[in-house]
């Protein structure tokens, strides 16, 4: 009896979740990692078949059936589940059968890959964003150097020539000299440190939105849905106010650019026409999130969600390079500028896309500069 109690307590002691199976495929036990994952108390699993919770493709079910006829346990790698409340998951599991003196069994572990996959996305825009940010710099430093040489000897040469009328020439070559330069002092993005002060993250989305308003002369509904817990933390508000803009304007943009008559809500909480040119901004406060390869106590996140025609996937990936641009007339620089300034508060931005939602998320560390307030 003592060592059923042991092997009960090392199961409910896991972090890998483990669901037991009769024969029929449904549930006779879960541990409390299993019910974390599957947000479902054991309570609510019990005598739930396994097709009411585990999203099985056809080849997952024949598997799940020849495990039972052969004995043979195996592993599928990044499947899909859904959870009693709608929530997708990705999962790694491994499927054991048993003898038992009740009869065959089937012992399931999973391990959520969310995390992971999330980690591996984060670090790889962080790397996208450091691999950009070195080769603009390389650039940079190759092209001012002969565009000051350009520029000094058209002053030069304009000294020179007595015919007044020759002027235009030189000016022309000094104003696109200046022009070049002022495009790739862009490029680089902010060229100072962040003015670091307390801010309120809702102040800097309000001086957004009346500018975009301004702008938009009422053609786009804005919707706010904002998280009031979210606390005042260490900032640069000008800065900050050009990063949401940029990516405000970006929304913007293609919802004007294209017609938006699509079958997709903004959001399922949203009632909204979809015909209408909608744009969402909401903030919530998240804990114990993990940027790159940094875990934060506490994150704030703001959400930017259009009802637009969204992004093509071709250039998805690619959207925070400097002069990549999904509209011909776009300079490609808004939204690297908008990562570099959210790389300079530790943060980052990720965007996710389909027809009829365009969905922006900046995450900004609160805790480094709030250790007083939490």
């Amino acid at each position: 009896m003592a060592k059923i109690e042991l092997h009960k307590q090392i199961l409910e002691n896991l972090s890998t979740a483990v669901v037991l199976l009769d024969e029929s495929m449904v549930v006779e036990y879960a541990n409390p990692a299993a019910e974390m994952l599957l947000e479902a108390s054991m309570r609510r699993l019990s005598q739930l078949n396994i097709a009411e919770w585990f999203s099985l493709c056809a080849v997952e079910q024949k598997d799940l059936q020849e495990c039972l006829a052969t004995g043979h346990p195996y592993t599928h790698r990044e499947a899909k589940i859904v959870t009693l409340s709608g929530a997708t998951l990705t999962v790694d599991y491994s499927i054991n059968p048993l003898i038992t003196p009740e009869g065959q069994q089937l012992l399931i572990e999973i391990e959520s890959r969310d995390r992971l996959m999330r980690i591996e996305r984060e670090e790889d825009l962080l790397t996208q964003h450091d691999t950009a940010r070195s080769l603009v710099r390389g650039l940079a430093h190759e092209i001012k150097n002969p565009l000051g040489g350009i520029r000094g000897a058209a002053q030069l040469l304009e000294r020179e020539l007595h015919d007044p009328s020759l002027h235009d020439y030189t000016h022309v070559i000094i104003e696109e000299a200046d022009r070049l330069r002022n495009l790739v002092d862009r490029l680089l993005g902010p060229r100072k440190l962040p003015n670091m002060k307390m801010i309120n993250i809702h102040a800097v989305l309000e001086r957004v939105c009346h500018l975009i308003e301004a702008e938009t002369k009422g053609e786009i509904l804005l919707q706010r849905d904002y998280d009031p817990s979210i606390p005042e933390f260490m900032g640069d508000a000008e800065q900050l106010i050009q990063a949401m803009l940029n990516i405000l304007r970006n929304s913007m943009q293609a919802i004007l650019s294209a017609d938006v008559d699509v079958d997709v809500d903004v959001d399922v909480d949203v009632d909204v026409d979809v015909d209408v040119p909608t744009i969402k901004i909401r903030t919530r406060a998240f804990r114990q999130v993990t940027l790159g390869a940094e875990k934060h106590r506490l994150v704030c996140s703001v959400e930017i969600i259009d009802n637009g025609p969204g992004i093509p996937e071709d250039i998805l990936s690619k959207i925070f390079y400097p002069m990549v641009s999904g509209r011909a007339e776009g300079t490609g620089l808004g939204l690297s500028i908008a990562q570099s300034i959210i790389n300079q508060h530790q943060g980052l931005i990720e965007c996710e896309t389909r027809p009829g939602e365009t969905r922006f998320q900046l995450l900004i560390p609160l805790e480094l500069n709030n250790e007083s307030t939490m």
